[in-house]
Parts: C-alpha cells; structure tokens; sequence
C-alpha cells in the first residue's frame, strides 16, 4: 500500500499541476499529441481560432465577441455587459495560471461560441498565442 500512494501521485495528470500557461499549454498539447502524432502547438493557429467565427450562437459568434480583436485590451460581456480582464498572459499576469479555472472557462466558452467542446489541440494553440500576445 505504501508503494501504490507514491505512484497514483506520480500518474496525475501534469494538467492538475501545471500553475504557468507553458505548463498548461504542454499539458494540453500532449494531450493533443496523443490523439494526432507529432502535434505542436501553434500561436499562429492560435490566433486564427480566436478570430475565427462560428455562428452558433448570434449574440457571441467569436471568442472576439466579448474580448475585442485585441487580447491584450479589455473586453465587455456581449450579453451581460459584464466587464472582462484581457486574456493576454502579457496584459493579465493572473490569466491561464489555474488549470481548474482554465478548464472551466474553455468548458463553459468553447460550448456557447463553438456549440461544442474545444478540442486538446485547440485548447493548446489557444494558450500558445495568448500567451504570446501582446
């Protein structure tokens, strides 16, 4: 029984204790390197997926619908008008550093802009360009 502890310990996901974006960022695109071979995550594509629009739902078709185009910039809540801290790591040193936080939030956004779940690749190329924006 003693020696089962130190292993579970040493099985847990790095997600669970990643505490910097690199560190959550690598955890996602192992994650993504699992299901697709060779994957490397990329700020470029990043950037795409956070411009691009999906029109599943009017009122938030784009993650830019609430954070503006630019990340580093605040953004306001498209239908609560809630203000919204910017997502870039360089503009919001407390942005992508609680892995439990990270995945609530791309729970919770991925599903009302994409209609769906993002992917580990997603998530990955996402984290990668946010935490190169500036």
């Amino acid at each position: 029984m003693k020696t089962i502890a130190p292993l579970l310990l040493l099985g847990t996901s790095l997600l669970c204790h990643a505490e910097t974006p690199q560190q959550i960022g690598q955890a996602y695109a192992q994650e993504a390197s699992r299901q697709t071979p060779g994957f490397t995550a990329s700020a470029d594509r990043g950037k795409n997926f956070f411009r691009q629009r999906f029109d599943i739902n009017a009122k938030m078709p784009a993650c830019t619908s609430c954070h503006t185009d630019n990340p580093a910039t605040a953004g306001q809540h498209a239908v609560t008008g809630k203000a919204i801290r910017p997502l870039a790591v360089s503009a919001n040193g407390e942005r992508l550093s609680d892995p439990a936080k990270v995945e609530k939030w791309f729970g919770r956004n991925c599903k009302e802009v994409l209609g769906r779940a993002c992917s580990a690749a997603e998530k990955a190329d996402f984290v990668a360009y946010m935490s190169e924006a500036r």
